[in-house]
């Protein structure tokens, strides 16, 4: 991924909220046939320092566990907000019209060797914790043992753990830092005022948050 100066996002905590709070990653691996990418929620352990370690599971048939090349490195993608962004927000359109459209995200690629874990009594842990952190924000939340046991014994026969432990972690926040304050303050501006999804609103936050840092400069946190 290319990352120029402006949009780099080298922090690892800024990273892994990202991924905590988007974790369906598209997993891409090399396979026997070429390039095989697939969408797979993936659940973030913070150990071992710095990176963490990502755990998620497949379906048997899924060639993805069984048809991977060996010595070669696994990326996860992680995709946070992401909005369009029109000129017609910048100030600086009146002024000189150099201005053009252009997409504003954040994302996060996470690399590592994929390892293959086989073992019910590491899938039936990665579960559970996975269910737990998905519906820790509901007012009854969903627990696998609420499920009759020979129904999930069954369905746990047929899926298999993976398990990445992140070698090298990039994090990309294209949030218009190289454009003048107010044309910042625009783009917040117009995300607000025509956001109807959630993915405007974090971007206009994202965006303001930026336009905060360069007016409040201090040292980054790692």
């Amino acid at each position: 991924m290319y990352i120029s100066k402006h949009f780099a996002e080298p922090r690892v905590d800024v990273m892994h909220r990202l991924m905590s709070a988007r974790p369906l990653s598209t997993v891409v691996t090399l396979s026997s046939s070429g390039l095989n990418a697939n969408h797979i929620p993936l659940h973030l352990s913070l150990e071992p320092i710095p990176f963490g370690t990502l755990r998620g599971h497949v379906a048997r048939a899924n060639p993805i566990w069984n048809d991977i090349t060996d010595d070669v490195e696994a990326l996860a993608i992680f995709h946070g907000p992401e909005a369009y962004v029109t000129p017609s927000w910048y100030p600086s359109k009146m002024e000189t019209g150099k201005v053009v459209p252009t997409w504003n995200y954040a994302v996060v690629h996470a690399y590592g060797t994929l390892r293959v874990v086989d073992d019910r009594t590491w899938l039936r842990a990665h579960l559970d914790e996975l269910t737990a952190h998905n519906e820790a924000g509901f007012a009854d939340p969903w627990r696998l043992d609420d499920a009759p046991v020979d129904f999930t014994e069954n369905l746990m026969s047929a899926v298999v753990g993976i398990e990445i432990v992140i070698t090298r972690l990039f994090g990309k926040w294209k949030t218009s830092q190289n454009q003048p304050f107010h044309n910042q303050a625009g783009v917040v501006r117009g995300l607000r005022a025509g956001g109807t999804t959630s993915d405007a609103m974090e971007m206009a936050a994202l965006v303001e948050g930026a336009n905060t840092a360069r007016c409040h400069p201090g040292p980054a946190k790692r």
